[in-house]
């Protein structure tokens, strides 16, 4: 059974809480596949995350390029699992990819403040529980720190 982590971001954008998500999961020893669900937020993750930290980057490619497979951290646009990745991170809506039970963890990252989004994460949430996953709600509070609410 995956483990499903809903994150609703309130205080922080996509851009701030994402690396730090992945940076945690690369200490486990994972491999990580970040999905979007356009060109344009694909290509601004790319950048991004070279750039987020004066202090580090994350070493990472897209599916589409030949060393994928060999890649930390690989960005994607399809529900594929190039780099045999541990866990998976769902952005903008993207689905749940139909092999979600592969994965040690999936987190679905969205935006609290974006109706559209809130009503995907129900859905997906719903998906999850259905196909018997184990699954968590985190918000964030005043100071953007995590709390697990369901």
């Amino acid at each position: 059974m995956t483990e499903i982590l809903f994150y609703h971001m309130q205080r922080q954008p996509l851009e701030k809480v994402l690396p730090n998500l992945v940076e945690r999961s690369l200490e486990r020893g994972w491999q990580a596949a970040i999905q979007a669900a356009s060109e344009e937020r694909l290509q601004a993750l790319d950048d991004h995350l070279w750039t987020y930290s004066d202090e580090s980057f994350l070493p990472h490619g897209t599916d589409r390029e030949p060393d994928a497979a060999s890649q930390p951290v690989v960005l994607t646009l399809r529900d594929v699992n190039p780099n045999t990745a541990s866990i998976r991170f769902l952005v903008e809506g993207a689905d749940l990819p139909p092999d979600a039970g592969q994965y040690e963890r999936i987190c679905i990252l969205f935006d609290g403040t974006d109706q559209d989004a809130l009503l995907r994460a129900r859905e997906q949430w719903k998906q999850a529980k259905d196909a018997g996953h184990a699954v968590a709600y985190w918000q964030q509070d005043e100071s953007g720190r995590w709390n697990k609410k369901a």
